[in-house]
């Protein structure tokens, strides 16, 4: 995988982290005591059953929960609030601008990125369009795009602000199938071109083994680590095998209990847009 090796540096790092929710009497536990490293390259994916506090983990990781007990911290420095080192990918697709084309989107995303001329601006967002394969609608309207096409352009102008860490709650998990697997497919192969590090939040184990390269399985209400799962030598194109169905197997044996059990998967259809 480009960019992680055993050596490269910790972006990101949860210690004994704890998060709780007010309740009606008292407090609700959401995250008991979760420690975890993200390398700079790595994919983290945090996986579990809904419920499972995987998503306030991502939300802590941007800022926007504080822990009640232990911390979270990128690069080092513990993590207050958002900032623009960080970028959310959110699995609804109201996050585009509706009025802004595809273009101005990706542009809205480098408003915070200091010392940027306009021509910078706009060449970074022609770039991200590109590689997100979305350059002949550069200058469509949200409304017109399909809800993969949409998933792409929130990738695309998260890319363009070239964050340290880049956040993803279950983002492909209102599309179909077929348009999930190939944005899956997609995201890592601008992974391993950009080298860009990941924190993944799923509840689907297939995806999680093709999507990241390390897995952190999460407990039943409060989420606790129960186990950690090294994916990297998975990939687009290793769904079925032998090796990747037995790390599937002990991923829901672990989760859920007994045996995993297969319902057809459809094949992946050629298209230029999803």
């Amino acid at each position: 995988m480009a960019g992680a090796v055993s050596g490269s540096p910790t972006v990101l790092e949860a210690r004994g982290l704890t998060l709780d929710f007010p309740a009606a009497q008292g407090s609700l536990r959401a995250v008991d005591n979760v420690s975890f490293t993200i390398r700079q390259g790595e994919r983290l994916v945090l996986l579990g059953p809904s419920g499972c506090g995987k998503s306030s983990i991502l939300k802590a990781a941007a800022g926007f929960l504080s822990p009640s007990a232990g911390s979270i911290a990128l690069r080092g420095r513990p993590i207050t609030g958002p900032g623009p080192d960080r970028v959310v990918v959110f699995q609804e697709f109201d996050q585009l601008l509706p009025w802004k084309t595809v273009r101005d989107n990706v542009l809205f995303g480098l408003k915070r990125k200091p010392g940027l001329s306009t021509a910078e601006a706009r060449d970074k967002a022609d770039a991200a369009i590109e590689r997100v394969g979305l350059a002949r609608a550069a200058s469509a309207y949200p409304h017109t795009l399909s809800g993969g096409m949409k998933q792409r352009v929130a990738i695309a102008r998260a890319l363009a602000a070239e964050p340290e860490i880049l956040l993803m709650d279950e983002p492909f998990a209102a599309l179909d199938a077929l348009t999930r697997e190939r944005l899956q497919e997609e995201l890592v192969g601008l992974a391993e071109t950009l080298g860009f590090t990941l924190l993944f939040v799923t509840h689907a184990i297939d995806e999680a083994i093709l999507v990241g390269s390390r897995l952190h399985l999460l407990s039943a209400h409060p989420g606790r680590t129960v186990a950690t799962f090294d994916v990297s030598a998975f990939g687009p194109g290793s769904w079925g095998s032998q090796d990747f169905e037995h790390v599937a197997g002990e991923v829901h044996r672990i989760l859920f209990g007994g045996a995993l059990r297969r319902s057809a998967r459809p094949v992946l259809q050629e298209a230029t847009y999803v």
